[in-house]
């Protein structure tokens, strides 16, 4: 595909965008099934299983490919063109993988054997944090799920929403007030142990293939050795490069609503007309304005990107703004170039014979992922009163 070339960079990038441009064409033939039942289709998992997808991102040394972030955007941007609630459900394995291993947050003892088996199984992980209560980790809420130490175990209770990919995970990362140390902390639980259930509660418009359910956890017995983070506070200023996934994944659906636009009007001549209304110059001013924005929103998410994998640990720290404005500027114009598209393409944009509908309900869902616009706004106004 043409827009990609730009940010291609070599002959391993390529070889990968064509992997994933293979594996978008399933992915998007499944989307009626995930709409329905409102969850990953078994046939994209067993898809992306196949061709290693789900440990990309680990290091070499211990079995993956070793993506670089920037590395990581062009698959997940690929992707998404293919379906965004398939490309956002894995990009949070995928990056929460990425962080664990470069970061090492976790005791290696546990780690190692938890990567050799994401290697071998191609098994998935997502964080599980979100509360009714508490809404987004991101603003700081104490978990209601408690963990109760009984001897070398902790038993853990409590409901979590927004669970991405709940019903298909194989492993979770549960975010939990632990009493005896009176502090918040996250348990490594594998999906197969009794307590644990789900609640089909996902019913919304957008990214319904994300299968975001409640996980309910009722007296889960878990080993303490999987208490695998202490004292994790959501820090929303924290540079963490991997969550560039979200903007990558809603340029995704922008790209395919713009793709699709564009063919529309390459083919759709009315009665009207001698030609097809691509020839018909406002309809060039919307095709011409999808691809400017798209330019400066691709621009400077992958020029972050970049600076993000040429930087050292030191300067990584001072990225947590470009970062943070990277997404909103990425989610807010992704929206705008499916708007573009569904005025090209008229009434029939809202019609389930096309997937413009989707791409509109679907992109609106970035403006919900963290951070938050005004958490972004507020974050580079609170740096540049700092710098006076």
């Amino acid at each position: 595909m043409a827009i990609f070339d730009a940010f291609i960079q070599n002959e391993r990038q390529q070889q990968l965008i064509k992997k994933v441009a293979r594996l978008a064409e399933g992915v998007a033939k499944r989307v009626a099934e995930a709409e329905e039942n409102a969850q990953l289709p078994e046939g994209t998992i067993a898809d992306l299983k196949r061709e290693n997808y789900f440990s990309l991102t680990l290091p070499t040394k211990l079995g993956g490919e070793g993506l670089s972030l920037y590395e990581f955007l062009l698959i997940q941007e690929r992707l998404a063109v293919g379906d965004g609630a398939t490309a956002l459900s894995v990009g949070w394995h995928l990056g929460i993988v990425k962080e664990l291993a470069e970061e090492q947050l976790w005791d290696q003892a546990v780690f190692n054997p938890f990567a050799k088996e994401i290697v071998a199984e191609q098994v998935l992980v997502n964080r599980i944090a979100s509360e009714r209560a508490t809404g987004s980790p991101t603003r700081g809420g104490i978990p209601e799920t408690i963990a109760t130490r009984q001897g070398n175990h902790y038993l853990i209770s409590g409901r979590k929403t927004f669970s991405t990919m709940a019903a298909v995970l194989d492993y979770y990362i549960v975010s939990a007030y632990i009493d005896d140390l009176d502090q918040v902390g996250s348990f490594l639980i594998s999906a197969k142990l009794p307590g644990i259930s789900i609640e089909k509660t996902w019913d919304t418009m957008s990214m319904r293939g994300t299968g975001s359910d409640d996980l309910i956890f009722d007296q889960v017995k878990v080993d303490q050795a999987l208490l695998v983070e202490q004292n994790k506070q959501a820090n929303p200023n924290k540079a963490k490069g991997w969550l560039l996934h979200i903007p990558a994944c809603y340029l995704g659906i922008a790209i395919a609503a713009r793709n699709d636009a564009i063919n529309f009007a390459k083919n759709f001549k009315p009665n009207s007309l001698n030609t097809p209304i691509a020839e018909v110059a406002h309809i060039q001013q919307k095709i011409g304005e999808m691809d400017l924005k798209l330019m400066l929103a691709r621009r400077f998410m992958y020029g972050v990107a970049e600076q993000w994998d040429q930087s050292g640990p030191e300067q990584r720290k001072l990225l947590s703004a470009e970062l943070a404005a990277t997404k909103t500027i990425a989610t807010n114009i992704a929206t705008e170039v499916v708007d573009l598209a569904m005025r090209i393409v008229g009434g029939r944009g809202l019609s389930k014979d096309y997937r413009f509908e989707q791409y509109y309900r679907d992109v609106r869902a970035g403006l919900h992922n963290p951070p938050m616009d005004d958490m972004v706004v507020q974050l580079l106004a609170k740096r540049a009163l700092a710098e006076q």
